[in-house]
């Protein structure tokens, strides 16, 4: 019997638009890899009879239900009672959970008041789901064919909770195994991509081949279902090598999480170190790579110079030039760069100058215009980009900025032409 799960996301939050609803997102990911086929997410606000309407509605149209949020210990957290009262259960006190609690607070350091207690009520015979990082325990039961498991709503609790709790008692329902691999391009827009590779999606079905728009660059996710992971990781590789075969140095890693983790691990195989030197971008470039775990061994750090005096002063760029050219040119950026190499002791620095917007800048430079560098030992280069569009955002154009820098970076490290990515292609989709 194949499985299908809905995702039941509680939280008045989530429909103001206050929080993201990422706890969807990362069961999603992690319920295909069980195998499980998740068919719908539905979001409902902090109210019982509109939630106990979308218990319903999902007990017609799937057979896992798996909410998140509604857990905790206020009077707007009613999940668990109205989950209860829609499956015909009571709720109990649970001694052991109550427990949980007081010790979570004595470890913390802090008072607890009474109401915490009311996380330690859930519906009579479920399987609890200890809460390791938090105090609203979880649970799962089944009834009448339909298999229901509740979870906190803090992503710092329902993730791991999801993957160290409920995993193990959902893996009972899975029928062969998901697996994925995705395919990370930078240099080619989603809709160049897709031109370039439809009648081979097309042409699938199991694994699959989608291409999925980010931030200035695109996945290319390959899914396979088979009896195995190794069964369906043996699906994948043929389709990969035909994408890796079109699309070459365009790809610039599998299974990663960004550019600045493949700059990193590039950086740490060649021995070298890194240093930006940052306009435009204010210090994204910066804090993107030191978002990596492992940043420390081979970042020797940064320079926002937004002001031309720090341009001059901190880095070296020609005053003269600043007084001629003004910021945003190619000599500049070539400067900065070299200047940040020289005063970080690295071995690779990278820059940006330019105009993000929303206005043009005081020489008439129009917005989107950016000029990264990269200085390395046995040279210095600058590419000339345009990153306006219609609409653009000035996040959107200092995003991009950065992701060109870090590509200069990671195309040098393989030992590719750092200028090599065309930004032109597929920008504007």
């Amino acid at each position: 019997m194949s499985h299908t799960v809905e995702i039941i996301s509680v939280g008045t939050e989530i429909l103001l638009g206050s929080i993201v609803n990422s706890d969807a997102r990362d069961l999603s990911r992690d319920l295909s890899e069980l195998g499980l086929n998740v068919l719908y997410h539905s979001v409902v606000g902090d109210n019982p009879g509109r939630l106990k309407a979308a218990v319903e509605l999902a007990r017609s149209r799937a057979d896992v239900l798996i909410t998140t949020g509604g857990l905790g210990p206020t009077c707007d957290d009613l999940t668990k009672q109205t989950l209860a009262e829609a499956f015909g259960r009571k709720l109990a006190f649970h001694p052991e959970c109550a427990q949980a609690i007081r010790e979570y607070f004595a470890r913390m350091g802090r008072e607890m008041t009474d109401n915490n207690l009311q996380q330690a009520y859930l519906p009579e015979g479920c399987e609890i789901l200890d809460n390791a990082w938090g105090t609203a325990p979880g649970c799962a039961f089944e009834e009448g064919g339909t298999y229901v498991v509740m979870l906190p709503g803090p992503p710092r609790e329902c993730l791991p909770m999801f993957r160290e709790r409920a995993v193990p008692w959902l893996s009972s329902l899975s029928e062969g195994v998901i697996r994925s691999r995705t395919l990370r391009v930078f240099g080619m827009g989603e809709s160049a991509v897709e031109a370039l590779l439809r009648d081979r999606m097309n042409g699938l079905a199991n694994p699959t081949l989608a291409p999925y728009a980010k931030e200035g660059e695109v996945e290319l996710r390959i899914t396979a279902k088979a009896d195995s992971a190794g069964a369906a990781d043996a699906l994948i590789a043929p389709v990969e090598g035909e994408v890796r075969a079109l699309l070459g140095d365009l790809i610039y890693g599998a299974d990663v999480s960004g550019l600045e983790q493949v700059v990193l691990e590039g950086l740490k195989a060649r021995g070298l170190t890194l240093g930006t030197a940052e306009s435009c971008t204010g210090g994204l470039i910066a804090k993107r790579i030191t978002d990596v775990p492992g940043a420390a061994a081979v970042f020797h750090g940064g320079v926002v110079s937004y002001h031309c005096e720090i341009k001059a002063g901190v880095l070296g760029v020609s005053q003269a030039l600043l007084d001629e050219k003004g910021a945003v040119c190619a000599q500049v950026a070539e400067q900065m760069a070299q200047g940040a190499r020289r005063a970080l002791s690295c071995g690779l620095a990278v820059s940006a100058t330019g105009v993000a917007g929303p206005d043009p800048d005081d020489r008439g430079n129009p917005v989107g215009l950016v000029y990264t560098g990269l200085a390395a030992p046995d040279g210095c280069w600058v590419k000339k980009l345009n990153l306006a569009s219609p609409g653009a955002r000035r996040d959107r154009i200092r995003t991009l900025a950065a992701n060109h820098a870090l590509d200069m970076a990671r195309r040098w490290l393989a030992g590719l032409d750092p200028t090599g990515a065309d930004c032109q292609r597929g920008w504007t989709d």
